[in-house]
């Protein structure tokens, strides 16, 4: 269980979603504070200089799910990557199946 989370949910066109990610990829190249704005909520984090990024893509009958997920240790220490195979990968994002 996290400490805290925020989470908002909202329909947008493609142009919208890239016009998202490209301010949070300027944010996080731009310093070490990067604002997040969820609706009319925003939330400042602090980012370290390296980060551990994970990149998923789930393709199922009637939906593709494209993940993109950004961690770093609270504190001092270095976010050290982690690798999956794609089979690992598949097995965890569906229980075991």
């Amino acid at each position: 269980m996290s400490d805290m989370e925020v989470t908002r949910e909202e329909l947008l066109t493609r142009e919208e979603a890239a016009k998202r990610l490209t301010a949070l990829a300027e944010a996080l190249a731009g310093g070490e504070k990067v604002e997040v704005a969820l609706g009319a909520t925003r939330l400042t984090v602090r980012v370290p200089d390296k980060v551990r990024c994970e990149i998923e893509i789930e393709i199922s009958d009637d939906e593709v799910e494209l993940e993109v997920e950004l961690k770093w240790p609270l504190g001092k220490q270095a976010a050290k990557p982690r690798t999956r195979t794609a089979a690992a990968r598949r097995v965890s994002s569906r229980g075991g199946r």
